[in-house]
């Protein structure tokens, strides 16, 4: 149990460019069938935009839906963008920015990962964002540097309006221990959390820093889940991999 009772777990699944109507339906099912104690933790699920709607109708209300990316920009001539109010207009609560493979693959930078929550969080979406290092960042001792500078511009358009932050989840995944088998030791991860809350206390605010979810992906699985979950920073998981699998019910369950 953490001692501020005030932060629910989040139980992120991003199941990224997986799956087919056949496998999505196999997934709803088995997701029905789980008990979530929603007063304990929260979990929500993030399908490829083309399934949300399906997903969302499907899907009983104790899991949410979220979606993987949104538009920098309002509906209109945007060509392949799909904005913040169309997702509300689907009925999803939530969002994923800044996802390390939007950053790197999609040449979003911290300025557009900034923008796309600020407009998400105007549109009335909540958000997870992502921030983490690669290797050779972690190697040259820059993990709080690089983390911090990612928050810092969502930070920086946010621009004192602390409420906004509780409908923001902060999901730390060191690039390092994405997909790569490759996890964060408990240590790592829990000193990476405590130096993130510790610079939102000084820089942003001491509430907002407390009351503040900070997830962990990169790697997680029913295995690690139970040792990972009891760490006093860490508030929750975004899972990759796993989200597809039947494990991703055993990884809900050593939250609650």
């Amino acid at each position: 149990e953490k001692t501020t009772m005030a932060r629910k777990y989040v139980i992120g699944g991003n199941w990224k460019s997986n799956g087919t109507q056949a496998s999505v339906a196999s997934l709803v099912e088995m997701l029905n069938g789980v008990t979530v104690d929603t007063d304990s933790v929260e979990v929500i699920i993030a399908p490829p935009a083309i399934y949300l709607s399906t997903v969302q109708a499907s899907l009983k209300q104790h899991i949410r839906v979220s979606a993987q990316n949104v538009s920098l920009t309002g509906p209109g001539a945007y060509t392949g963008e799909i904005a913040a109010e169309q997702l509300k207009d689907l009925g999803l609560q939530w969002t994923l920015t800044g996802h390390s493979e939007r950053r790197a693959l999609f040449g979003e930078t911290d300025t557009i990962v900034a923008q796309k929550t600020k407009r998400a969080l105007d549109q009335g979406l909540d958000v997870i964002v992502c921030v983490g290092e690669t290797l050779e960042e972690r190697k040259a001792d820059q993990t709080l540097n690089v983390i911090t500078r990612q928050l810092k511009a969502v930070a920086d358009l946010l621009a004192g309006d602390l409420g906004l932050w509780s409908r923001i989840v902060v999901a730390y995944e060191p690039v390092w221990a994405i997909g790569t088998g490759v996890v964060a030791t408990p240590e790592q991860a829990q000193d990476a959390h405590k130096n993130l809350r510790a610079w939102v206390a000084s820089h942003i605010n001491p509430d907002v820093a407390l009351n503040l979810r900070i997830i962990y992906g990169g790697s997680v699985n029913a295995k690690n889940s139970s040792e990972l979950i009891a760490l006093h920073d860490v508030d929750g998981f975004l899972v990759g991999g796993a989200s597809l699998k039947p494990e991703f019910v055993e990884i809900i369950q050593s939250a609650q």
